[in-house]
């Protein structure tokens, strides 16, 4: 069997996961979702400014 270090990373964050509980994922998580709103207000957003020509 070959040697494939994201799979082992995976494993141990697997594990470590188990250990620990959903605290770290779960902040992950939300740190995602709030960073995504916000870019997603933003590009939705920035259609709507006002051009004075």
């Amino acid at each position: 069997m070959e040697h494939h270090p994201a799979a082992v990373w995976l494993t141990e964050a697997a594990s470590a996961a188990e250990k620990q509980g959903a605290g770290i994922l779960l902040r992950v998580v939300l740190i995602v979702m709030v960073v995504g709103s916000v870019l997603t207000a933003w590009f939705l957003l920035r259609g709507y400014k006002q051009k004075d020509d």
